[in-house]
């Protein structure tokens, strides 16, 4: 008998060809497997009828847990509220925090008495020196490191990502080859309470409503149009402005209060400094006010160098090596090894 023999394993199931190829991998391994999906809003239906199938298919246990309260109160609010204070929201990062490690995992441990909780993230855990580091997945392309830089080290210390070595593509050779009912199924959607062909701006009108104010030329001051309401703008964003102009215009400011938006070029967009809040410690930083880091500053983004300075017990100070483009207030900076191989700590850009 092995020690997996001994073992029970929650896997958060979606439906998706991820969690189910997660599901077998670790029945295969000897581990006792159960499947739990969360419910986190209306359109999930679907979604958990697909999970039920999938543990059926591959024969384990599958629960269901509705957390369409705490998701609305949490995640749902948190994105509204983002907009409305100008700021870009991070719904799938805020989710892995408080719903698929809060509720999801908790429901886990607390009543299946699960061992571990596994997802479908590709990224990796390694036990060092009495601590656990987050490492980045091995495929690049689907490295997801960045969204769970909010985890802690007695999470990490509880948590399986077996598709971490893996690239896509094997995961679903995988599943085509054990006949998974899974194996073609879609990618999940950014963000998932908002379906096509809904939008994120038709989405916030219809929450908010038709709010009119001015686009307002950055350098000059002058009024260069009207829009339909200031949450609908992120630092950033060059589409949907509506004004034309000698060359692309670019978000580069909005002002909720006032309702007013402020565009400009690109190059209006280059930060070299900026500050983060509400750090995740995922590592100890040995009490050093300054460190050098490579921060990552979205998920589409490459790592640059940067040194990091404490300003206060969960808030730093961040200066680029060279400028980057669009450092969004409201996004996650995360922070890795000057290797670029592992989560050091991570917050949100302010």
């Amino acid at each position: 008998m092995s020690y997996k023999d001994n073992k029970k394993v929650a896997v958060a199931m979606s439906g998706g060809v991820d969690s189910t190829t997660v599901a077998l991998l670790l029945l295969n391994e000897g581990y006792e497997v159960a499947g739990i999906t969360g419910i986190m809003h209306d359109g999930m239906q679907e979604a958990a009828k697909n999970a039920s199938e999938a543990c059926k298919n591959i024969g384990i246990e599958h629960y269901v847990l509705d957390l369409r309260e705490e998701f609305n109160k949490t995640v749902i609010n948190y994105f509204e509220d983002s907009y409305k204070k100008g700021l870009t929201p991070n719904p799938c990062t805020y989710c892995n925090r408080l719903i698929k490690w809060g509720g999801l995992a908790d429901y886990a441990f607390e009543k299946l008495s699960a061992d571990f909780y596994a997802t479908g993230h590709y990224a990796r855990i390694l036990s060092e020196n009495d601590s656990f580091r987050l490492y980045r997945g091995e495929d690049p392309k689907k490295d997801q490191s960045y969204m769970l830089f909010a985890l802690t080290q007695k999470q990490l210390s509880r948590t399986l990502f077996p598709l971490g070595n893996m690239d896509k593509a094997k995961v679903k050779e995988i599943a085509r080859d054990n006949q998974l009912s899974a194996a073609d199924s879609k990618e999940s959607q950014d963000v998932c309470f908002i379906s096509p062909p809904e939008t994120t701006q038709s989405y916030l009108l219809s929450k908010f409503g038709e709010k009119k104010g001015e686009i307002i030329d950055y350098k000059t001051g002058k009024v260069l149009g009207i829009h339909k309401g200031a949450f609908n703008f992120t630092t950033g964003q060059r589409k949907g402005i509506g004004v034309a102009a000698s060359e692309p215009l670019y978000v580069i400011s909005t002002d909720p209060d006032e309702n007013k938006i402020y565009v400009g070029f690109k190059e209006l967009l280059s930060s070299q400094e900026f500050d983060v809040e509400n750090v995740n410690w995922q590592q100890e930083n040995d009490e050093k006010q300054e460190f050098p880091a490579m921060a990552k500053i979205r998920y589409n983004s490459a790592a640059k160098e940067a040194i990091i300075t404490k300003t206060g017990e969960n808030s730093v100070h961040v200066k680029l090596k060279k400028p980057q483009f669009a450092v969004t207030p409201g996004q996650a900076a995360v922070f890795y090894d000057m290797n670029d191989e592992y989560v050091f700590c991570g917050g949100w850009i302010r």
